[in-house]
């Protein structure tokens, strides 16, 4: 990783003491373990943030737990009921600010409360308005020593989609590539069979885009990536999962071949976004498990809305979307600001000025990524950079 993160710290000065020197390393030692405890719920609690909970007594785990399920109970409750008598006293730490009002769960801070927890450390606030700031006040309103700020940047990466969505009803979306050293994305057209994919990662990238899409709950494509490649779009990471992956194709003029492997595999978890009226060829996809549903058209009227798709994939509380595009798609989600981070996989080839490039004309101000972080998976690396902060 060239460009490491540094932790967030909260410090009362700039020259700490050599006992809140150690503090903090403790602090931020179990505040570790609580986002190792965080990565447990992805896949798993979606729509609801990912959530790691460690109670410590003593220089003792106590309890710990993590946020499963969207109806199940949080983080903290789960560390509690472990903990059991034993959470009196003790410090929590937790990767998010605790809930203070009552959803389909109670309210953690009244949990906390109870239990005779001393202290609270939370990496970040939350990002949703209902809590923000509310859930630490209402602990220190009970006695309870809360703090935040520890590895908050870490933290938040862990929920930026949560972020995004619970702030502006939208998905999170990751514009994933494979790029050759000369910036192309597949051979020249005409070159590979048609369902068999010519790979320019190797397999370290693969499985770690895997990894990625099993982190979302929708991917999307566009129709000519399904007539080039027809692919699969499936999470084949082998994690568990609350919710099957969306994918989600648009195709305005609904082309998608009933027998692409999409149409094959689909059971209710393949979506087409188009915009022609009901025809036969809609029935029978939809009588083979696929799911249709019609949208506006974009400004110029010749594909799909893409800012419609994203707010009807909000509405459907699908709250991170990993794009795997061509090169049109790609240039018009970065043309009209709907991507807010890139995953570009660069692997060590040459295609030539022929082959597919990473994007068609992308009429936009120039793009300039931030928070950039280059990570090596076998000979390729991968480049992460933010184009906007989901928490701001």
């Amino acid at each position: 990783m060239t460009s490491a993160q540094q932790p967030d710290r909260v410090q009362a000065d700039q020259h700490p003491s050599p006992q809140s020197r150690t503090s903090l390393q403790e602090d931020e030692r179990w505040m570790v373990r609580a986002l190792q405890l965080a990565l447990s719920s992805v896949g798993l609690a979606s729509p609801n943030p990912a959530v790691g909970c460690v109670l410590v007594k003593d220089g003792t785990v106590v309890g710990e737990g993590f946020h499963a399920y969207d109806r199940l109970d949080h983080a903290e409750v789960v560390a509690l009921r472990q903990a059991g008598e034993k959470a009196r006293g003790a410090t929590a730490y937790v990767t998010l600010e605790p809930c203070c009002h009552t959803g389909r769960t109670g309210p953690c801070t009244e949990a906390l409360i109870q239990a005779g927890v001393a202290r609270v450390v939370a990496a970040t606030g939350d990002p949703n308005p209902q809590v923000s700031g509310k859930g630490l006040a209402r602990l220190r309103d009970a006695g309870i020593t809360a703090e935040e700020g520890v590895l908050r940047r870490e933290a938040q990466e862990q929920n930026d989609a949560f972020a995004r969505y619970i702030r502006t009803g939208m998905p999170f979306v990751t514009l994933k590539a494979g790029v050759s050293f000369d910036g192309r994305i597949a051979p020249p057209p005409g070159t590979a069979p048609i369902g068999r994919t010519t790979f320019i990662t190797g397999e370290e990238s693969r499985a770690e885009v895997q990894r990625m899409r099993h982190a979302a709950d929708a991917i999307m494509t566009g129709i000519h990536t399904i007539l080039n490649d027809d692919p699969l779009l499936t999470d084949r990471s082998g994690l568990a999962r609350r919710r099957p992956l969306l994918r989600v194709v648009l195709d305005s003029a609904l082309r998608l071949p009933l027998d692409s492997q999409l149409v094959r595999t689909a059971k209710d978890d393949v979506l087409i976004f188009c915009t022609i009226p009901v025809t036969d060829r809609q029935r029978a996809l939809e009588a083979m498990g696929v799911r249709v549903e019609r949208v506006e058209s974009s400004p110029e009227g010749s594909r799909v809305s893409l800012r419609r798709v994203l707010e009807r994939l909000g509405e459907m509380q699908m709250t991170s979307v990993l794009l795997e595009a061509g090169s049109q798609l790609n240039s018009s989600a970065l043309t009209e600001e709907h991507v807010d981070r890139l995953a570009l996989f660069y692997a060590p080839v040459f295609l030539g000025s022929v082959a597919v490039p990473l994007l068609g004309a992308v009429d936009a101000p120039q793009i300039h990524p931030d928070r950039i972080t280059v990570d090596a998976f076998g000979r390729d690396l991968r480049v992460l950079g933010y184009l906007r902060d989901p928490w701001l």
